[in-house]
């Protein structure tokens, strides 16, 4: 008969059980008791006895339940002091250990830290928490379940117990976590691990011909369709550049670290080539490293090296701690002197590389960033996804 052709719904037939050590045969167990339990008219045998004498039952240690009718719940909560397991199964590995680590009763609570969980037993593989750094604030379940402590369903039960606090504060289910926190379980302080964000720097050397807007009522092209796109968060522009003037234009992704390079309290020097029609002369000069007085106030020049050139030709090299509105066109125009081209070639301690050219963006390296920002270096150096080296690129513009 095919599998198909064979009958179904046959009537269920209960399993005889084997001859156990007691010399006892499945005749005679008909009106014996479940090893280990109470029942009465059961066979002994099937998937639970296998045959055995009532003292050799699968689960003969197994706790009674409690007077509400529920058993010890099954987690390492007795392993930080959370609960008393007793004799229960979440104490296993003391029982095979003889008794040694007594972990029942919160006098003898274990410590909470993740590097101090309980030993492994002889010839069982370590269990190693997870050695997570965070960059961003976290899920305080999921902080608490990588670092070893328990299960995200056990963490959940313990906030809502109100056995987690956050600054001292009970912690709500879902509630984040960042750098600045401090998480307690039963007043217990956890070392969790976090690290600043790095955040992502671009050198962008800019052409002539493109405005630093996103939005322009004239349409013309815009810096922001030749950058990469940013799978979270916007670029932000670091000062602005003209219409008509080149050179290094910085974007960032972190808005305290653009607030930084660009605040007049930080006196960044900006350094431009400039090159304009005639020359200056001396009381020329001076003035503009002096101060001169524009329509929106006075203004002048940090340093101003001339560049050499004649005629049409001639360059020069300023520098100055602020980036007003076409601030360097005007001071020359100040002194009766035409600019014909302008173009920033460094940026505080960020110089225009010469291998960048027009159109191209790169990124800088993370070590580069975190000097930038003034945040410590990666500790893993050479990790997945970090920048190490620079690479000039081109997007299509969108």
């Amino acid at each position: 008969m095919s599998t198909s052709q064979k009958p179904k719904n046959r009537p269920f037939r209960a399993k005889t059980g084997k001859p156990g050590g007691n010399g006892a045969n499945p005749g005679s167990a008909g009106a014996g008791s479940r090893p280990g339990g109470g029942g009465q008219g059961q066979p002994q045998g099937g998937r639970r006895g296998r045959g055995r004498p009532e003292t050799e039952g699968n689960r003969a240690d197994r706790p009674a339940r409690e007077s509400n009718g529920e058993r010890q719940p099954k987690s390492n909560a007795s392993a930080i002091g959370l609960s008393d397991l007793g004799g229960g199964r979440g104490n296993w590995r003391a029982r095979r250990q003889g008794g040694a680590a007594s972990l029942s009763g919160t006098d003898g609570g274990y410590p909470l830290a993740s590097s101090e969980l309980l030993p492994p037993a002889e010839g069982e593989r370590p269990k190693r928490p997870q050695d997570t750094t965070y960059t961003e604030p976290q899920r305080l379940h999921k902080v608490l379940a990588a670092a070893g402590i328990g299960s995200r369903r056990e963490i959940e039960e313990w906030i809502v117990a109100g056995r987690i606090s956050v600054n001292g504060e009970p912690a709500d289910v879902g509630q984040k976590v960042g750098p600045g926190d401090r998480v307690r379980i039963n007043g217990k302080l956890m070392p969790l691990r976090f690290a600043p964000r790095i955040p992502r720097v671009v050198l962008y050397h800019k052409p002539e011909g493109e405005i630093v807007s996103r939005d322009d009522p004239e349409g013309r092209p815009t810096v922001f369709d030749r950058l990469p796109v940013l799978r979270k968060g916007r670029w932000i522009a670091v000062g602005r550049l003209d219409f008509n003037t080149s050179g290094l234009l910085l974007f960032v992704n972190d808005g305290d670290l653009a607030n930084k390079l660009m605040h007049p309290r930080y006196e960044l020097d900006r350094e431009y080539a400039v090159r304009i029609l005639g020359e200056l002369d001396e009381a020329q000069r001076n003035a503009l490293l002096a101060g001169i007085e524009l329509e929106d106030g006075p203004a002048k020049f940090n340093t101003l090296v001339d560049g050499g050139g004649e005629g049409s030709n001639h360059w020069y090299r300023v520098t100055l701690s602020e980036g007003r509105n076409r601030e360097v066109r005007r001071m020359f125009e100040a002194m009766g002197l035409t600019v014909s081209r302008l173009m920033r070639v460094r940026y505080g301690p960020i110089v225009l590389p010469s291998r960048l050219k027009r159109g191209m963006w790169e990124d800088m390296t993370e070590d580069e960033v975190c000097v930038l920002a003034g945040l410590p270096k990666p500790v893993n150096p050479g990790g997945k996804g970090r920048r190490t080296t620079r690479q000039p690129r081109s997007t299509t513009p969108r």
